[in-house]
């Protein structure tokens, strides 16, 4: 039997709210986390941390972060530290069980660093338009009793969505998640990459820790609740994975850490915690501003997600928006940049055809970026 979206989220939070009223080892996947950064943070939480990952590592000062499936409320107190007072945390989770003790422990953490910047929120995590908090409260004060009561509802989830979302579009900078996204049902993942895709503002990016398969997962696997709740069942396979972020429209997806070996070994499949980088930030239109980039190596040519081959130390003509890019991270370092000698007014710059991205330009026709570390002459 298969399991439906329902199934695996009534399995899910069972399990969960039983988490957060006492420990459960099996749940728990070994994480070295910085241990000045668990000192502010209450036993009860760091006793009931389910991760596998630790994707604070990858943020910084300043940052607005949003944490899926937060849990008992471990990663965004640390993220709290680690972005500082200037910084936002933002923890969405929607298990009920789970939020009391995050914000329980919400007071005594911000006691301790002396600033508070951490705020709790009710949701799924596929559907982050959602705040079902607010929903509770408005279904309280309107009971459904009829047909009439069930269009309201409805008209009121959609009123809410657009006008007061859960989290609203290109809002935070880095969304992180800590061994939760498998927790999601299939039916709802492409949803899930898209939420997280929203959310971010350009040039965010998504740090996913989350447990993955080396294969497929079989179905008789996938139908098993216990499995399922206990991050197994609902793992992706590891290429599935990355293609996951490529296909909702990340670019600069890189994994950062992928442990060996394996955290659990079931029926010869190897699990094990896996986190991937991803950048949003490369849709929109191309125009030539009689840019180059130089592929500095090490590989003799490199293809990037757009299918464009670059060669070590060639000129290659690229678009305004692809200039930029290799300019940010990830790429900054692998690329030298290459503007017009005699600048392109972007007003009036025509449609750069992707067909001739690859192409070599003149180097008569260039000069070296000047904000590019610029090497002195002898």
């Amino acid at each position: 039997m298969t399991l439906t979206p329902t199934d695996v989220e009534a399995a899910v939070g069972a399990r969960y709210g039983a988490g957060a009223a006492a420990v459960e080892p099996e749940l728990c996947c070994p994480v070295d986390y910085d241990v000045e950064l668990l000192r502010v943070i209450p036993a009860e939480v760091l006793e009931r941390d389910y991760g596998c990952g630790d994707p604070s590592r990858h943020l910084r000062r300043g940052e607005t972060v949003l944490d899926l499936g937060s849990g008992g409320g471990k990663i965004a107190f640390i993220a709290a530290q680690v972005v500082g007072p200037e910084g936002r945390v933002i923890g969405v989770d929607m298990n009920a069980e789970m939020l009391a003790l995050a914000r329980d422990a919400r007071g005594q953490v911000a006691a301790a660093l002396g600033y508070d910047n951490v705020g709790f929120r009710r949701g799924r995590i596929q559907d982050l338009g959602l705040d079902l908090d607010g929903l509770t409260d408005w279904l309280g004060a309107n009971p459904i009793v009829d047909l009439d009561g069930l269009v309201s509802l409805e008209a009121e989830i959609a009123r809410r969505r657009r006008e007061e979302p859960l989290v609203a579009d290109g809002s935070v900078d880095v969304v992180v998640s800590n061994c939760v996204l498998n927790l999601v049902a299939s039916d709802h993942k492409a949803a899930l990459f898209s939420e997280i895709h929203r959310v971010l503002r350009r040039s965010g990016r998504a740090v996913i820790s989350d447990i993955v398969s080396d294969t497929e997962v079989p179905e008789a696997m996938r139908a098993d609740p216990e499995l399922w709740s206990g991050c197994v069942s609902g793992a992706f396979q590891e290429e599935v994975f990355l293609r996951a972020f490529e296909d909702a429209g990340f670019h600069g997806i890189t994994v950062a850490s992928r442990d060996d070996p394996p955290w659990r070994v079931v029926e010869g499949i190897a699990f094990r915690s896996m986190t991937v980088i991803a950048y949003k930030g490369k849709d929109g239109p191309c125009h030539d501003h009689g840019q180059a980039v130089i592929y500095t190596g090490p590989w003799r040519s490199v293809e990037d997600d757009d299918g464009h081959v670059l060669r070590r130390g060639v000129p290659t003509a690229v678009c305004a928006k692809t200039f930029e890019l290799y300019g940010r991270e990830p790429y900054a370092g692998s690329f030298e940049r290459l503007e017009p000698a005699e600048p392109v007014d972007p007003a009036t710059a025509e449609r750069f055809d992707c067909a001739d991205e690859g192409s070599r330009r003149p180097t008569g026709d260039l000069r070296r970026r000047a904000d590019d570390d610029a090497v002195p002459c002898c």
